[in-house]
């Protein structure tokens, strides 16, 4: 193994170790086999044990051997796994035509004008692509060609994706995929990192004020502030809330624009509010969004102040082929009548209150857990070897994770040092779904917290 694969594996939360392919079973272990043979460098798998699923409805997974597994990881099927609203309508959708934004669809123009509407009024302009990524870079193009500067700041460990340029601001990449020299980072919005008597919203700003001076004495000029509503790589943190619009005023005095990315917060996933940003009581200049938006099919989007992109779509030809096609947003469309039939967000806000509550009480007395913070349903479980020292346990939250894996409830880790737990399930995620997770949890915090 090369040095760089070892060290893409070592900053990888939750991976499995290729080392450990005799330990499984056969059946299991001649698919990775086969798997290594053909897939291209860099994938992953995750758990000690793969699993390897055949089915699955809300937030459950069904393997091979029909076992049911609560899936408390997976964003990607936002409304929950095969919704039947949803295949349904991609099934008829694909019967039926796939045609591309270059000729007039009705059901897209209805989809965009159902989708802006969620939005506070002024971001009312949208461009669809396929991922997260794709939005992130053309929302980055966007700005540069907006405010004719290069320079974009970023939390200390995130991540926005994998094209050359979003590459370039994500540091949760790892050293083997090095920043851009126009790229700086600031400290994610957690109040311990404050000095004394400094409050968060006073530190946020002062970092982002450092950050543009900067870029400016290494000749960049501002065009972007990212961030991702819940610092989901950085171990989220989606509260206090407050310190946001003073941070985009720094942003905007040096000319720069706001980019809030949706993919990990959006949709409800934090409860209060339908997108991340709206908590904060700030307006973003861009905004992206990607994989709940379509339940699983390859779907994005970027929403636009219109005096932010209109320059740039006279100016420049953005055709994406399979953004804006009818399969995908005939998915879209499902979503969001999902969300209007299911009263999603206020099951998110219920189900997401009770299972913090159960992880404080669970975890309150552990000296191994330095806090349980979050919202909706995000949460994180941050993991330390002594709460009065809070040095990250990553081998502890590893166990945790494997432990309830081994007891098919899923999660994963997330953080610099991936001692956060992160529990982020489908929005399908029930009471009973809440009750088993904690019920599942108490098991394995008597052993390991």
């Amino acid at each position: 193994m090369t040095s760089t694969l070892s060290r893409a594996i070592a900053n990888y939360p939750n991976r499995f170790d290729p080392g450990m392919l005799s330990e499984l079973p056969e059946t299991l272990r001649e698919t990775i086999r086969r798997r290594d043979e053909v897939l291209g460098p860099g994938y992953t798998l995750i758990y000690r044990e793969p699993v390897e699923f055949v089915s699955g409805h809300g937030a459950h997974l069904v393997d091979r051997d029909g076992n049911d597994y609560l899936d408390a990881y997976n964003n990607v099927p936002c409304v929950g796994h095969a919704h039947p609203h949803v295949a349904q309508a991609v099934s008829r959708q694909v019967a039926t035509v796939n045609t591309n934004t270059r000729y007039v669809q009705e059901a897209l123009v209805a989809y965009a004008e159902r989708l802006l509407a969620t939005f506070p009024e002024g971001l009312s302009r949208l461009s669809l692509a396929c991922s997260g990524s794709e939005a992130n870079d053309l929302a980055v193009r966007v700005a540069k060609f907006h405010t004719g500067g290069t320079g974009i700041i970023v939390t200390r460990w995130a991540y926005h994706g994998i094209t050359s340029e979003v590459a370039s601001f994500s540091p949760t990449l790892g050293t083997g995929s090095p920043l851009g020299p126009n790229v700086r980072v600031i400290d994610p919005p957690d109040p311990r990192l404050a000095a004394p008597g400094v409050d968060l919203a006073e530190h946020m700003r002062g970092q982002v004020r450092g950050a543009i001076d900067d870029l400016e004495r290494h000749g960049f000029r501002l065009a972007a502030l990212v961030t991702d509503g819940a610092y989901s790589s950085d171990g989220i943190f989606t509260d206090p809330v407050g310190y946001l619009p003073g941070v985009v005023d720094e942003v905007r005095a040096a000319g720069g624009v706001y980019i809030a990315d949706e993919v990990q917060a959006g949709f409800a996933r934090l409860g209060e509010t339908m997108w991340g940003f709206s908590r904060h009581g700030v307006l973003p200049d861009i905004v992206t969004m990607g994989k709940p938006m379509g339940n699983g099919m390859p779907i994005s989007g970027v929403v636009f102040r219109p005096e932010v992109s209109d320059e740039f779509g006279r100016s420049v030809r953005y055709f994406n082929t399979f953004g804006g096609s009818s399969i995908p947003v005939a998915a879209g469309a499902a979503v969001l009548d999902v969300f209007e039939e299911e009263n999603v967000r206020q099951r998110v806000l219920e189900n997401g209150t009770a299972l913090r509550k159960g992880l404080e009480e669970i975890t309150g007395d552990s000296a191994h857990v330095a806090e349980v913070r979050g919202s909706g349903l995000y949460v994180g479980v941050e993991i330390v070897g002594d709460r009065q020292t809070s040095e990250p346990d990553r081998a502890r939250a590893e166990d945790v994770i494997n432990d309830l894996r081994d007891r098919r409830v899923l999660i994963s880790g997330t953080g610099k040092a991936a001692n956060v737990l992160k529990i982020r399930p489908p929005l399908a995620f029930t009471a009973a779904d809440v009750t088993r997770f904690l019920e599942t949890f108490a098991e394995v915090a008597k052993v390991r917290l």
